[in-house]
């Protein structure tokens, strides 16, 4: 088993971890949602290479980790040897955030 935070287990902030705290112990990563933006953004399937140089040269490692979070979690999954996409689990997300980025517009309008 790896090292996501999953529904049910303890995680950051939640010693009975609760679906919610499992995902922002999860989303609240270092790199996370700049993956899953990226990863969204493409459209399609985006390589190992492309999607490191897009989350501004991040090292290998980390993208490799957050990767293998997200994939224990069920929100992106590999479609070869090299290439990611989102899962319809993690699309969902993308539209869940929906809001938090009309409210980031907002606040950034009236800064």
């Amino acid at each position: 088993m790896g090292t996501a935070p999953r529904p049910g287990r303890p995680v950051r902030g939640s010693a009975t971890g609760r679906p919610v705290m499992a995902a922002l112990d999860l989303l609240g990563r270092r790199w996370t949602l700049r993956v899953i933006w990226e990863l969204h953004q493409s459209g399609a399937p985006i390589g190992f290479r492309d999607l490191q140089r897009r989350c501004d040269a991040m090292s290998s490692s980390v993208l490799s980790a957050r990767l293998t979070d997200l994939r224990e979690a069920s929100i992106a999954a590999p479609t070869d040897e090299t290439t990611w996409r989102l899962t319809p689990l993690g699309e969902d997300l993308v539209t869940a955030m929906g809001p938090l980025l009309d409210w980031s517009r907002t606040w950034a309008d009236q800064r």
